[in-house]
């Protein structure tokens, strides 16, 4: 792929084969009566990607990427520490915390506070795991739980945007971004890459930035696509009123027409990626009206994720995620935010348990049902953990370990890898850093994650920057 590494010739591939994609795929768009046959059995309405072929056989085609947003506690969830609930109230030990990163407790007397939450066994597998999920412990023989995960920004910003970018400076592309530009999309009619976001009662509802989805300096058609959790999806999903399908075509073709026209004489990438927006746009209008009928839902698929399509909540977002995995988008990504637990923690635990328990393991089940799990990476897990010191009745922000999940897709189930120490502070056990939860994604993928690079201002740049190994003893 030579192109990867000469920006000149990756320039001019990009913008002229996206100009010639929009002559055709426009036409057929505005004219869905005269569809193009070489189009349609060429797929060359959708971008492929730029690793042909594969560095190695895949095992996963899309992802479901389920974000706690806020900083789950892995003491509350997936990590139980004995030793921490003996210490309940007594100081923590100076040897684990000395010269650490903390960040609210920083200065402060620092006391250990048990988990608030009994443990239970789960699955044949026997996992581990909060007995306020019972549902996930129900699909606990499909999960690998990674109780090493460990990151570097201890703030809710920068450590989005670190495991969503592998860089805490903004401006890098997302994960997401990465996996279209490198594989490209599935579908013609829907983007490659889909965010959803739900908002909880059981905690801080952080905010989260549309650059945690962003294409930083790729070409801006590999930016996620927001979804309204609630009412029309996306905006202006129909033309506007007195306007018809052939005016609407006139003004297209005008403007498309001066975007070419321009093109020529400028030759940059992004009035490509401006055309081939217009024409999803135009698809959208068809294919999303078709994604949000619910109506051929049965009810027990909705009695199974407890969900209520259309009311912005988590389980509903959940089940829009099976769905869009089904009309093959590459990324789907969903933020649940309600996980910023400094105070209250056993009892916001609660609520925030019962937002997202079942509708995770009813999306587990139902992949697996239909067929999709087996080549679909479902990943859960936040930002960074919580502290085993107490901040009140809460917990503060915790990077050096902590834990998350992973699903199908290529991935070992019923197993667990790494560990944290005794008070669940550091990892000790197989360390597993963000840099490492993208090489084994993209791993999974088909994808070496030290080849898939872009040349910007004079230098190579990567989803895992210059680290990154894959966890080998995690893959089916």
């Amino acid at each position: 792929m030579p192109f990867l590494n000469e920006p000149v010739e990756r320039r001019c591939f990009l913008n002229r084969s996206a100009v010639g994609i929009g002559a055709v795929t426009l036409h057929a768009l505005l004219n869905p009566w005269q569809v193009s046959s070489q189009s349609s059995q060429t797929g060359k309405g959708r971008w492929e990607g730029v690793v042909q072929p594969l560095h190695r056989l895949p095992k996963a085609k899309r992802v479901i990427y389920l974000c706690m947003a806020g900083g789950p506690s892995h003491l509350e969830t997936l990590d139980y520490k004995p030793k921490l609930a003996e210490m309940d109230g007594k100081p923590m030990p100076e040897s684990i915390t000395r010269g650490q990163p903390i960040a609210q407790l920083q200065g402060q007397n620092l006391k250990c506070l048990a988990p608030q939450h009994p443990f239970q066994s789960f699955g044949q597998s026997g996992q581990n795991i909060c007995s306020l999920f019972k549902h996930i412990g129900g699909v606990a023989d499909e999960l690998c739980i990674i109780r090493s995960f460990h990151t570097e920004q201890i703030n809710h910003d920068p450590a989005h945007t670190f495991v969503n970018t592998g860089s805490s400076v903004s401006g890098r592309p997302s994960m997401g971004s990465w996996l279209l530009y490198g594989l490209g999309s599935e579908t013609e009619n829907l983007p490659g890459f889909v965010v959803l976001t739900s908002v909880g009662k059981g905690g801080q509802a952080q905010p989260i930035s549309s650059r945690q989805w962003h294409s930083g300096f790729l070409p801006s058609n590999f930016q996620g696509v927001q979804f309204n959790a609630s009412g029309d999806p996306v905006h202006y999903l129909s033309p506007p009123k007195g306007i018809t399908q052939s005016e609407q075509k006139t003004l297209v073709d005008a403007i498309n027409a001066l975007n070419l026209e321009k093109d020529a004489v400028v030759n940059d990438p992004e009035i490509a990626t401006r055309i081939q927006q217009y024409e999803m746009a135009f698809r959208m209008q068809a294919s999303v009206p078709e994604l949000m009928d619910w109506d051929h839902e049965p009810q027990h698929v909705l009695d199974l994720y407890g969900a209520k399509p259309g009311d912005g909540s988590y389980a509903s977002n959940c089940l829009m995620a099976r769905r869009l995995a089904e009309k093959g988008v590459r990324f789907i990504q969903l933020y649940h935010r309600g996980w910023d637990h400094h105070g209250n923690v056993k009892g916001n635990m609660v609520t925030t348990a019962n937002e997202v328990d079942q509708a995770t393991a009813a999306l587990i089940t139902d992949l697996k049902q239909r067929g999709l799990l087996e080549d679909t990476l479902v990943v859960w897990g936040g930002e960074f953990g919580r502290t085993p010191m107490a901040q009140g009745s809460g917990r503060d922000h915790h990077i050096r370990g902590f834990s998350l999940f992973m699903a199908g897709g290529g991935i070992k189930g019923g197993i667990s890898y790494g560990g944290t120490d005794d008070f669940g502070y550091h990892a000790v056990d197989r360390p597993f850093h963000v840099h490492d939860l993208h090489a084994t994604m993209l791993h999974l993928f088909g994808v070496d994650h030290e080849k898939l690079k872009y040349r910007f201002q004079g230098r190579d740049y990567r989803l895992t920057d210059v680290s990154g190994h894959i966890a080998h003893d995690i893959l089916s």
